[in-house]
């Protein structure tokens, strides 16, 4: 599995003297090009697509990054993650720390107003009839961390962190596995013909 992240935005409030950054870290049903229009595909995630994800223990980083404190965690209750109509709903209330207020201050002065999501797929629909294929993940087996972003690569809500070479390669590789999943159903139609 290759573990892919996406981009959505953050807000916060203030609520009785405490740091609270809420937002969408996951949209659904939203397209979002993914790479560009000559190697890149459309994607969308379905709105089932969160129903069997593990999120035993996800952190809030910052830029995804592990050399970073971590700014929440669900492990403590200090991050909550709600799957609703919409997505992926964060809520985190940051610890009182010299990090966090700085993440806070940026946040609430709009320098900081995306966040992203760290994931591996288990299930994806890949429909290529258009000029640009498109990728539907109806099943995200893992969500590795959500995280406070500074610099998306792309509009709205997805960001693209993977290298072109690697995306066209993993295009290549579903293509096979298309190809062997195909020669499979017909030889065991040709198995069973010649049974009869």
């Amino acid at each position: 599995m290759i573990k892919e992240t996406r981009l959505a935005d953050v807000t916060l409030h203030e609520e009785e003297n405490k740091m609270i950054l809420e937002g969408y870290a996951l949209v659904f049903n939203n397209e979002t090009l993914i790479g560009d229009e000559e190697y890149g595909f459309i994607e969308e995630i379905d709105s089932r697509a969160l129903s069997q994800t593990k999120m035993k223990d996800v952190p809030m980083k910052y830029n995804h990054m592990d050399s970073f404190l971590i700014i929440a965690r669900t492990k403590n209750q200090s991050l909550s993650l709600t799957v609703d109509s919409v997505g992926l709903k964060v809520h985190a209330e940051l610890l009182d720390t010299n990090t966090n207020q700085d993440i806070y201050k940026m946040v609430r002065s709009g320098l900081l107003d995306k966040m992203s999501f760290a994931f591996t797929v288990d299930e994806q629909v890949w429909n290529r009839e258009g000029r640009i294929p498109k990728r539907t993940i109806t099943k995200i087996e893992r969500l590795y961390d959500v995280s406070v972003v500074d610099t998306p690569a792309y509009d709205a809500t997805s960001i693209y962190a993977r290298s072109l070479e690697s995306m066209e390669l993993e295009l290549k590789a579903m293509e096979l596995a298309e190809q062997e999943e195909k020669t499979s159903i017909i030889k065991k139609r040709i198995k069973i013909k010649t049974q009869i």
